[in-house]
């Protein structure tokens, strides 16, 4: 029987594979800060760049536009900040509550509630 019931589980549940945040690779132009990989971590994180951009816009408390694969912030933002705000976007918009795995798709419910659902686990908690 429990053969059978491993052999149930999706492969992701089986694979013990550690989560590498991604590194932001930054250039400061005058009064501009540019993230140069910021179509590479939307990826690696699995969230569309709009969500991405507009928390790190409301987190840095500076105006923030897409260009390309770049993200642009419009204000000098440091790289000890920026891997912060990162941070804090990964543990409440990526990692599971449950099992802090980053196996998971945001769902927007009802009444425009955002619920972050567990691929791996199947569990399901409210997002920010």
């Amino acid at each position: 029987m429990l053969k059978r019931a491993r052999a149930a589980l999706p492969e992701k549940t089986l694979a013990y594979e550690r989560f590498e945040p991604p590194v932001p690779e930054t250039q400061i132009q005058g009064s501009k800060t540019i993230l140069r990989n910021f179509e590479l971590i939307c990826t690696k994180l699995r969230r569309e760049p709009a969500l991405l951009s507009k928390y790190l816009s409301k987190e840095l408390a500076v105006p923030a536009t897409i260009d390309g694969g770049k993200l642009i912030l419009h204000g000098k933002v440091y790289d000890r900040m920026l891997n912060e705000k990162l941070s804090n976007f990964i543990s409440s918009y990526v990692v599971c509550k449950e099992c802090k795995r980053p196996d998971t798709k945001l769902v927007d419910g009802a009444h425009g509630i955002r619920t972050l659902v567990c691929e791996a686990c199947g569990a399901r908690a409210p997002a920010k």
